[in-house]
């Protein structure tokens, strides 16, 4: 009797049974077609069986085995094992997660046809490779050398130049016949890197991958990318998963960077799956950053990665000053120091541009009635709906929700209501008023809603069609502009005294990120940071370009207090229409932990700090071990009794394992 194991897309922890005359080896990694309930469902084989833990009365024959395109490889479903039982996840969902939509529903997309080989076709001009830098050479060296499994840190400062480290390294892999992947943070930065990659390899076929894209493209790249024809995949956090028979190399670009943890769903680090992804094939694996995690920068410190420095600029002479502006006794303009519009007026008389740096969007945080004490708060979420001057909306950044800005105060009808603090769109207006002569603009998640609008934003940057630019960290990394010489960070006090331990760690990336934006070729950067706590120590590292010393303070501090990366966590989080059953529900899930806890502490249940979302109220359960090995044989113990509790209705809970969000 043939059977076949098959993991669908449930939240179940196990495999499911099926009959399936005629099935075979070869069909292990081919997706499924298979009755469920009322319906049907897609899946995929994983597994093939004699004989079922399920009476043969109660086995189901499957509709169809889809043998349109290949089987899922082995080492595919490897990973996927391995990011199901790391981050405690069925495999169903991984598996599911890890397809895109299209094939996710058993459809295929048309594909289309490669070009037609012939000795006629002229072979691609020689392209004139920029000479590489000393440390540039060592680093390229290191990478083509290396045989085998090794992670490779490649701390450069910004403008370094590791971009074509990583382009040499790629184009030794292609001349071997193998293929690399390449992981960004943001889809913004795809098509710009997918110019330069097309640009450097013309012959070669490159694949892009990322949510933004529709779901034929994202399909067709995924079975390219399966059958061996891309040569390069290059994409966000999801093309982590793209399947790559002769995979060389992968590299994780900004390896510190937040977008790559996927906050629900399944809850993986791409950088953390590239690494075991890398191990599995034994192959080198480079993450490359001017500000690594504190994770990554500890684990070159103690060997068991390697460091490749980059310490000086390929795009400069020289890195960006960087300068301190005390704030605590000066009168601000909008949030302006005398300081910072002194510069932005020198840049424009020299025909040079400026970015002032503020990340917040919106017009203002809070609208507010100061004689009744009302603010705009939003009506499902805790948390308060932002000011949007420009098309006169509140908004909450959290839910989406959204209302007209009211002409008088809901509560007492005083019709003066006041913006309390500043966003992107108010220190437009207070710019443009300021300087009328200046061509201002604004880069935002507002502005920028589309791939199209980024790309028409920074064509008009890159044309000089931009005197002053007011953005968020969507300009912070990645991008070059020739003409920029002064960058200006306001508001960054608040990350200095936040709740999570990893603010300030963010804080310092994102100021010298963006603060590496200026100052190219020949033109010298500076950076102003305003702040009321101009002798923090995150400062004077930040003046002196020093992460090495701000990342070894931040690393003694978190061994002190027993923080990652000298700790391991994992967060449970519940989310119910009252606090009471959340924080109920992580009361009864601790107490059945108890038993289980050996070389594992357990916290007690608390209000997440945004404890409203969405109209649910979501409380969480932090544990945490001093050892990777016992926590995870903790969760499997736990998340099996979860599994089996039966759950109080309208009741959701999940497992957050190595969580960035607290």
């Amino acid at each position: 009797m043939n059977i076949v194991r098959v993991a669908l897309d449930l939240p179940l922890p196990r495999l499911f049974d099926y009959l399936a005359p005629g099935a075979g080896e070869s069909d292990i990694g081919r997706r499924v077609t298979v009755p469920f309930g009322t319906g049907l469902r897609t899946g995929v084989i994983v597994e093939l069986a004699t004989a079922s833990d399920q009476p043969d009365a109660r086995l189901k024959e499957v509709v169809a085995i889809l043998r349109d395109m290949p089987a899922l490889p082995a080492e595919w479903l490897a990973l996927c094992e391995f990011c199901a039982r790391y981050y405690q996840t069925p495999l169903g969902e991984v598996t599911s997660f890890a397809l895109p939509p299209m094939l996710r529903r058993g459809k295929l997309p048309r594909m289309k046809k490669p070009p037609a080989s012939s000795s006629a076709v002229p072979s691609p001009p020689a392209i004139e490779l920029p000479r590489l830098m000393a440390a540039q050479a060592a680093a390229v060296a290191a990478i083509v050398g290396q045989a085998g499994f090794q992670v490779m840190l490649l701390h450069g400062v910004t403008g370094s130049g590791k971009t074509e480290v990583y382009l040499r390294a790629i184009d030794a892999v292609l001349a071997h016949g193998g293929q690399a992947l390449m992981l960004v943070p943001e889809i913004a930065l795809t098509p710009q890197l997918e110019g330069r990659v097309a640009a450097r390899f013309p012959a070669a076929h490159v694949v892009c991958a990322n949510s933004g894209m529709g779901d034929a493209a994202r399909a067709r790249g995924f079975i390219e990318a399966l059958t061996g024809r891309a040569q390069i995949v290059l994409g966000t956090r999801l093309s982590v998963f793209m399947p790559l028979p002769r995979l060389q190399l992968i590299v994780v670009d900004e390896e510190h960077d937040a977008s790559f943890k996927q906050q629900e769903g399944l809850r993986y680090s791409a950088r953390d799956v590239a690494i075991w992804r890398a191990h599995q094939l034994n192959i080198p694996v480079v993450l490359g950053s001017a500000t690594p995690s504190l994770e990554t920068f500890h684990h070159a410190g103690t060997g068991r990665y390697q460091m490749l420095e980059l310490p000086e600029r390929a795009v400069a002479d020289a890195m960006p000053v960087v300068r301190i502006v005390d704030t605590r006794r000066e009168k601000l303009q909008e949030g302006l120091s005398a300081a910072l519009l002194v510069g932005l007026q020198l840049r424009l008389d020299r025909g040079e541009q400026s970015l002032v740096f503020l990340n917040r969007r919106g017009y203002a945080p809070v609208l507010a009635c100061p004689p009744c004490g009302w603010i705009s708060r939003c009506q499902r979420c805790a948390a308060n709906l932002v000011l949007h001057l420009a098309d006169g909306r509140l908004r909450c950044h959290h839910c989406g929700f959204e209302a007209r800005v009211p002409r008088a105060c809901p509560d007492c009808g005083n019709v003066d209501l006041l913006p309390f603090g500043r966003g992107t769109q108010r220190l437009e207006t207070m710019l443009v008023e300021r300087f009328p002569s200046a061509r201002v603009l604004r880069i935002d998640r507002d502005s920028a809603n589309t791939p199209k609008k980024w790309q028409v934003l920074l064509a008009a940057i890159h044309a000089g069609e931009a005197d002053i630019l007011v953005g968020t960290q969507m300009l912070a990394k990645g991008h070059d502009f020739p003409l920029l010489t002064l960058v200006g960070a306001v508001g960054a006090d608040a990350a200095l005294f936040a709740a999570d331990f990893r603010a300030p760690e963010r804080l310092f990336a994102q100021l010298m990120q963006v603060g590496g934006r200026s100052g190219r070729a020949d033109l010298p950067g500076e950076v102003l940071i305003q702040t009321e706590y101009p002798d923090h120590p995150l400062y004077r590292a930040l003046v002196d370009h020093d992460y090495a010393r701000f990342a070894q303070n931040q690393l003694d501090e978190r061994r002190i207090a027993g923080f990652p990366p000298f700790s391991f966590q994992a967060m449970l989080r519940a989310e119910a229409r009252s606090m009471e059953q959340a924080l109920d529900f992580l009361a009864a899930a601790r107490k059945a932990a108890e038993p289980l806890a050996d070389g594992v502490t357990l916290y007690d249940p608390v209000p997440m700090r945004l404890q409203r979302l969405m109209t649910l109220e979501r409380g969480q359960l932090l544990v945490e071990s001093l050892s990777r090995p016992a926590l995870q044989a903790f969760l499997a113990a736990w998340m099996e009794k979860l599994y089996a509790q039966k759950m109080p209705a309208g009741l959701r809970w999940h497992l957050d394992v190595d969580p960035l969000e607290f």
